[in-house]
């Protein structure tokens, strides 16, 4: 393993290289080299994680304790991520890993804020999602705030709910790593999320897009109400208009991270994505669909100049498990609703 190994730029890398750059990094490198604008930034491997992590095992056997945790005791499992993600946030990155990524952090600009966002894997599971469970951190500027929201990604790996759902799969820990995407950040004027079926009726001959002001983390939280728009994938047509009031939209903070602030009356209950803009993104859409050759849940933005971008897809997951589902209801059990997570993902 050398410091080369540690970074990863997108146009570099595919699906193929999942088990080093996570799905998240492997479908933004299939993006970049499709062609479909996605704003430029670069993966921290998993060689990255797994040689910070060795050296942080041989002293604290990390590996060790979580293998002989029990998922049902949910004390001694809370208590335990807890002490391992504090570990992991107070280690020092050592400096083979923190010089290649402050060189490739510098290419994107200078001081450029990105958003950190966390790309798990686990190389002999691939049904195995990890959807939700880790962080993201949006507007990170410097190369400080950078590395910090890097550990604090890494250390995401420990959540309780995390640990818990990989003992009950028989995950071994050795297996697993963390990748962590490096994005360039979008100054949206607005942003959303879209699906190339419903997900209200699966209907794959439709699709449909959600968007507010500000940036997408204020749908994903629950925040806003997003308008909502059907399109006809064949004709192009508007089908469904659904305007809804956004009164708080996610802006960025010069200090970095972001804040929420009141959308003024003037844009409360105007259609933050214009016709023109919402063909574009269904067009869009339809490359994505087709480049992966099965329904997509894409997230995307559009900057203060107008310019459409797209911040990640990753296959539809509600009407697929449905479509999968077999005739007999499976017994419910615990932590059965983590493969419920919102599509929305960090």
């Amino acid at each position: 393993m050398t410091s080369d190994s540690f970074i990863l730029p997108f146009g570099t890398i595919s699906l193929d290289d999942r088990p080093r750059v996570g799905g998240k990094g492997g479908s933004l490198g299939e993006l970049t080299s499709a062609l479909i604008p996605v704003p430029p930034g670069f993966v921290v491997t998993t060689d990255a994680f797994s040689a910070f992590l060795d050296a942080l095992d041989k002293e604290h056997g990390i590996r060790n304790q979580i293998a002989k945790l029990d998922p049902e005791d949910v004390a001694t499992l809370n208590q335990t991520t807890s002490d391992i993600r504090t570990l992991v946030q107070q280690a020092p990155t050592p400096k083979e890993i923190a010089s290649v990524i402050a060189e490739a952090y510098s290419k994107l600009g200078d001081n450029i804020p990105v958003a950190v966002r966390s790309s798990a894997t686990s190389e002999d599971s691939e049904e195995a999602s990890f959807a939700g469970l880790q962080d993201t951190y949006l507007w990170q500027k410097g190369e400080a705030q950078l590395m910090e929201a890097l550990k604090l990604c890494w250390a995401s790996l420990y959540n309780a709910e995390s640990v818990a759902y990989r003992l009950k799969l028989d995950i071994p820990e050795y297996q697993l790593a963390m990748a962590v995407v490096i994005q360039t950040m979008v100054n949206s004027r607005c942003s959303g999320v879209m699906f190339t079926r419903s997900p209200t009726t699966g209907d794959k001959s439709v699709i449909a897009i959600e968007g507010s002001w500000g940036l997408g983390s204020s749908i994903v939280s629950g925040e806003v109400t997003p308008d909502k728009f059907v399109i006809n994938k064949i004709t192009s047509e508007i089908t469904s208009r659904d305007v809804a009031s956004k009164d708080i939209e996610h802006v960025p903070d010069e200090k970095g991270g972001i804040m929420e602030m009141p959308v003024d009356e003037t844009r409360k209950k105007t259609q933050c994505v214009s016709d023109d803009e919402l063909k574009e993104l269904s067009s869009i859409a339809r490359r994505i669909e087709k480049l992966y050759g099965m329904p997509q849940d894409i997230e995307w933005a559009i900057d203060q100049e107008g310019k459409v971008m797209v911040l990640q897809s990753r296959p539809e997951t509600v009407w697929a498990a449905k479509e999968k589902a077999p005739v007999a209801k499976p017994t419910a059990k615990a932590f059965d609703h983590i493969f419920n997570v919102l599509g929305g993902q960090k």
